[in-house]
Parts: structure tokens; sequence; C-alpha cells
């Protein structure tokens, strides 16, 4: 399918790995000039070159940290004026005893999910309603809809984020500027590896991988029988990234393998 962006302008937030790299790579497949950003230098200029090398387009690495108004200013200067603008932020770790979390990982959660996209949408929407075609899309978790425990420093930020992109794209869209969210669930990438030990911590589990691997399939069941990979999810924010989502507005997308059972 030609999603009739080559030529276009993209910043990929959080691109280095996971679910934005998977993203990246499907918007240099489409021929984007890609800016993609993350906090470790040496992985993200590590996928800027392979992504270049494979797709040949021109990707610029941003070193930057978007919770951060450092970071954002550094992404403002790289790249003043995309055409498209996706966000994603690396997982937060699994908490335990919700009486027990302390408000500095509130403070966190909230500058990290919900600030940060928030500030960087702000700064681009006036450059996109000049341009008069835009763009957005976050790339945030089912949690936001899928309340669960053990995912507090996930799910409520996200949800705040999604009732800001449901006004706010409404009073954009008639300029060419859609914003659309992605909803993914439980994904089997670098950052749900990184956080196993801190899961086994969370349930008090014994240390054995595989032991906290059963014990998260068991209690968050997913119909279609396993853990998505990155690439199940990144052709559709690609999709939503492309004039072929004109008419798809504020909408929240759950990628979830079939584990949210709601209607809507």
């Amino acid at each position: 399918m030609d999603l009739q962006i080559s030529g276009k302008k993209a910043i990929m937030a959080g691109g280095s790995a996971g679910m934005g790299r998977a993203t990246a790579e499907r918007l240099a497949e489409a021929g984007v000039e890609l800016y993609i950003s993350a906090r470790r230098q040496e992985r993200l200029e590590k996928a800027a070159r392979e992504i270049a090398d494979k797709y040949g387009v021109r990707v610029t690495p941003v070193v930057a940290d978007s919770s951060t108004e450092e970071g954002r200013q550094a992404l403002f200067a790289a790249c003043p004026d995309p055409d498209i603008l996706a966000i994603t932020i690396k997982p937060p770790s699994p908490n335990g005893d919700f009486l027990q979390i302390p408000a500095e990982n509130w403070r966190d959660s909230v500058e990290t999910a919900l600030i940060g996209p928030i500030e960087i949408m702000r700064h681009y929407i006036p450059v996109m309603k000049k341009k008069g075609w835009g763009r957005i899309v976050n790339i945030a978790t089912f949690s936001a809809k899928n309340p669960m425990a053990w995912r507090l420093m996930s799910g409520p930020a996200r949800s705040a984020l999604v009732n800001y992109t449901a006004c706010v794209s409404r009073e954009i869209a008639q300029y060419g500027v859609i914003i659309n969210n992605i909803l993914p669930g439980i994904f089997a990438t670098e950052g749900m590896e990184e956080s196993w030990e801190i899961y086994v911590e969370a349930f008090g589990l014994e240390k054995n991988r595989d032991i906290a691997r059963k014990h998260f399939i068991d209690n968050n069941p997913i119909p279609a029988g396993f853990m998505g990979d990155a690439d199940d999810m990144a052709p559709m924010a690609a999709l939503l990234c492309s004039p072929l989502a004109r008419f798809i507005v504020g909408q929240n997308i759950v990628i979830d393998g079939g584990q949210h059972r709601s209607l809507f």
C-alpha cells in the first residue's frame, strides 16, 4: 500500500527501540525524511544508521529526553517543521503494592507520559496548522482504558493524555491536522524484557524468567495466544501518519490480541 508520504518529514520521539523503532522503520520504508530521538546515545545512533542503510532515507538521531524541557528544546531545534509527529515512551516499570507508591513516582509518570507528549504537540500543532496538513500519533497503552493495579505508573497518566487528545483533535482537524492514539497491549519488546526482574519483585515471585512469564500469562490471558511483536503494531501507526487517515480523528485504537474485552 502506498501511504503517500514519501518526501515528508517525520519525527519519531522514542524511536531507538521497541514500538518506536518499528514505527520509524515503517515510516522510512514509506520514504519519509526521519528524525528519531531517545535518551541512550549509542543505541539511538546505531538504530539511525541501520534504518538509513536499509531504506535509503535520511535519518537524523537526536539525543534527548522528551520528558524534560531541555530534551524537548533539542528536538525542536533539530526539526522545526515536521509533517508527521509520532511519540512513545519507555514503558514504566511495574509497581507492587499501590499503597506504597511514593509521590515522586507519580510525578515522574506525569512528567514523562503526559506533560512530555503534550508539550511536544503544543509546540508543533501551530507549525502543522500553518502548513495546512499534519499527523500526530501517540503510541500509549491500553492501560489508559483498561485499569491494571500493577501498571499504575503507566495507565493513569496516559488516560489523561487520551482525554487531552480527544479534545484537541476535534479543535484542529478542520486545519488538516489529525491526532490519534494507539493503545497497545502487552508486547514482547526490549522494554518489556528489561522489566521482568522488576515484575518478579513486584509480585514476590521466584527470580526465574520462566516462572515470571507463566505468572504473567496466567494472570493476563491474551486470546491471540501470544504477546505481540512491535511489528504487529507499527503498520497501523504508519497508516495513521498518512493522508489515508484523513477521516480518522481523535480515536484510540487498541491493539492487544483481544485482551481488553470492552466493545468500545
